[in-house]
């Protein structure tokens, strides 16, 4: 499932209209090597700014950007330096895999002579994918229609290291749909330090079902779309690891153990020159295992094993989205890693063995995501939020976890702060807001958090005027049994505490997302047209058990084997907490969500028609059972041992109680979340005569934002459906 900033799982694909979407490939900071300036693209130009001295340095010019025998300069996706700094590998011209634009054109360009050369001249246009130097920069390795291969920058000539063997579904290098989605994984190769081989991933998905989606509308004839996609119960595409000699082209696989159809492997990287290190996961994942392979003989040897009665998250949970690179510390003798084991998600550091382990964050509070290991300083920093799980701020600790974690961020900047920190730890771009402060941005030193321009101080743009005036609260609620909820509500524009007002719950209720974070913006509908509060609307939203918000262990795996139910029993006793305030008007109460906050919403409608009166569910799954087998049997486990959990958490199974007004809407393009679910649970309300409204926009995917006018059509829609059947304003 998709959700936006860092993906992984029922990826909301919502906020497209209100806020950038974060944590897309190749847009992050690209950093000098020494980490005192970085590297920028802009007016069709490669800079290079210098942070202590404020300098710009122009690498690349336009001019120089404009190809033998064209007339306009290359239109720059993202850029990579070489590691002597002396080349730029540029990606252009890219196309979407699925939700990233991962494929494209690369060229290389020489700093010095300023030549521009093109690789993978004879591969299909748009083909390549995460073209990378080769450790001493004269060859550049890149993935291209499931096979990698490498290329001699100075010959040109290039050759296959992998082969598919014929079939489509074969695939080296990168993944398939189901490891991308759920486990973020898409860069399936690395160079080895000596530059000698490169280890990559092989997915084998030959034995997957392709589930066929229908394109009817841009020909005549219908046009089949096939996608490898493995749903809950069925087997999972068979995963290995081979490293291959880049001279010679001889693979050795490495010799996991275990069953490879009945396991993952979301991380692997290189160990030193003759070894590589992996994770794998069983089936449930519920159980990890840290590997060492011999490259020369494939031998393996576990070091490391944890287990969970539910699962255990992988490492683009806890460090920001980014699958690649292992914490090594102290010259490799040790590593750093996080695990929820003791309750909290804390940062441990390992012996290279596996041996020995010790505890760097200590305390009642989780470990958010590491942002930067700074062995110079003796110093990890991480964002945290220990008092107020709906914001996050950045922390530092010691390397050996002696004393407290102590927060660096400034205390008065109270909301969600973000961080991208310089390599040697002095630098970094910190992003700052709140529900009452507009996005705002800053370069700051560290450890000391001094803006380098006094007059981008993000402090000076914090407005204790504006939070008194914002009509935005955040409140808690305690259920019926006892379970403590964060949310927040909109208030109505000139607020009567003596009339009652219609209340719309934005949910979504799963794992992979929150809705209540202190960021500007969260507290609107972007699916609204118009202003909410201006049409005598109360807006509000509360995090439920199981969704990711920091607070532990047990609040965040209490779901486990309970989507569908638990999720929905704490919004719908927090919503009847809610309904007893004097001014909520009880006649007049929708909710709405996207992805799995549709599937929540189905689920509210049909379990709880009491109380929710009004639903707007969008591209929802409405059957457990057609969902994917990685994000479905980690949270749910395997339904041919608790199949009853997956059909009692699932809406189709109370269809029949819907009472109120259902708007379902979902892209028949979804190659997410099927449109198989739309029509799945469109056959029960029928059987049941429950009368609806539905709407498929064609060929739209799970984001429903492709085609003229997308946009405006289902923001009308939305509003008009709310407006009639939820009519705004108090009485």
């Amino acid at each position: 499932m998709i959700l936006f900033r860092r993906s992984v799982g029922l990826f909301l694909f919502l906020f497209f209209s209100v806020i950038q979407i974060q944590g897309q490939v190749g847009q992050s900071l690209q950093w000098s090597k020494d980490g005192n300036g970085y590297y920028d693209y802009e007016d069709s130009q490669i800079s290079l700014t210098n942070l202590a001295t404020g300098g710009q340095t122009v690498l690349v010019t336009k001019e120089q950007l404009v190809p033998t025998g064209m007339t306009v300069p290359l239109a720059v996706k993202s850029f990579t330096l070489s590691e002597d700094g002396q080349k730029a590998l540029i990606f252009t011209n890219t196309k979407r895999v699925w939700r990233y634009e991962t494929r494209g054109d690369y060229w290389i360009i020489d700093l010095k002579s300023k030549q521009l050369t093109q690789i993978g001249k004879d591969r299909p246009q748009s083909s390549l994918m995460f073209a990378k130097f080769a450790p001493d920069g004269t060859k550049v390795a890149y993935v291209s229609e499931h096979n990698v291969y490498v290329e001699d920058i100075a010959t040109g000539k290039s050759s296959a290291l992998t082969s598919t063997n014929g079939t489509r579904k074969l695939i080296n290098g990168t993944f398939d749909w189901v490891y991308e989605e759920e486990f973020g994984c898409r860069d399936g190769f690395r160079w080895s330090p000596d530059g000698q081989r490169i280890a990559f991933w092989q997915i084998d998905a030959n034995t997957i079902r392709d589930y066929y989606m229908l394109n009817t509308t841009d020909s005549i004839y219908s046009q089949v779309i096939p996608v490898e996609y493995p749903k809950v119960g069925e087997m999972p595409s068979a995963c290995r690891i081979g490293v291959v000699e880049v001279t010679s082209g001889k693979t050795t696989w490495m010799v996991v153990p275990g069953d490879s159809r009945q396991h993952y492997i979301p991380r692997m990287e290189w160990a030193g020159a003759s070894e590589v290190i992996l994770q794998q996961l069983n089936r449930k994942q519920n159980a990890s295992k840290l590997i060492y392979c011999n490259v020369q003989t494939g031998t393996a040897s576990t070091i490391y094993t944890e287990t969970d009665e539910a699962w255990i998250d992988i490492k683009s949970r806890w460090n920001d989205d980014d699958p690649s690179g292992w914490e090594w510390i102290n010259s490799g003798k040790e590593f750093i890693w996080v695990s929820e084991k003791d309750g909290w998600r804390h940062i441990y550091r390992i012996s290279r063995d596996g041996k020995k382990e010790s505890l760097i964050t200590a305390g009642n509070y989780d470990v958010i995501q590491i942002k930067q290991i700074d062995e110079k300083t003796g110093v990890i920093y991480f964002m945290a939020s220990p008092k107020n799980a709906t914001q996050q701020y950045l922390y530092k600790v010691t390397i050996t976890g002696k004393g407290q974690a102590q927060q660096v961020s400034p205390a008065i900047e109270e909301g969600t702060h973000e961080y991208e920190i310089s390599p040697n730890g002095k630098y970094a771009f910190h992003q700052f807001s709140n529900y009452y402060t507009r996005p705002a941005q800053e370069w700051i030193s560290l450890p000391t958090h001094k803006p380098l321009d006094a007059s981008a101080d993000i402090t000076k743009k914090i407005s204790a005027d504006a939070k008194k005036t914002s009509n935005i609260e955040f409140i808690k609620v305690t259920t019926e049994e006892g379970v403590e909820l964060d949310g927040w509500m909109v208030k109505p524009a000139n607020f009567d505490a003596s009339k009652k007002y219609p209340i719309v719950f934005h949910v979504y209720g799963e794992p992979a997302s929150q809705t209540v974070t202190d960021v500007w913006g969260r507290q609107r509908n972007f699916l609204y047209g118009g202003n909410m509060s201006n049409d005598g609307y109360i807006y509000i939203s509360f995090d439920n058990r199981g969704t990711p918000a920091p607070k532990g262990r047990q609040w965040r795996k209490a779901i486990y084997r309970q989507i569908g139910r638990i999720n929905i029993k704490d919004q719908a006793m927090a919503a009847k907490k809610i309904l007893q305030l004097p001014y909520v008007d009880p006649a007049r109460v929708a909710v709405w969500g996207w992805s799995g906050g549709g599937s929540s919403t189905l689920n509210l409608l049909f379990q709880y028609p009491e109380i929710f009166k009004t639903g707007i569910a969008v591209a929802a799954v409405a059957n457990q059972l057609s969902y994917d087998n990685i994000y479905q049997e980690r949270y749910m486990g395997l339904p041919q041992e608790n199949q009853d959990d997956f059909i009692k958490g699932s809406p189709i199974f109370y269809a029949k109680n819907l009472q109120g007004n259902l708007l379902y809407i979902h892209g028949t393009g979804d190659d997410n979340v099927h449109y198989q679910n739309a029509e799945l649970l469109i056959n029960e309300l029928i059987k049941h005569n429950k009368q609806f409204q539905v709407m498929p926009y064609p060929n739209r995917t799970h984001g429903i934002y492709e085609g003229e006018g997308t946009g405006r059509h289902l923001v009308t829609l939305y509003t008009q459906f709310l407006q009639k059947n939820c009519p705004g304003g108090g009485k």
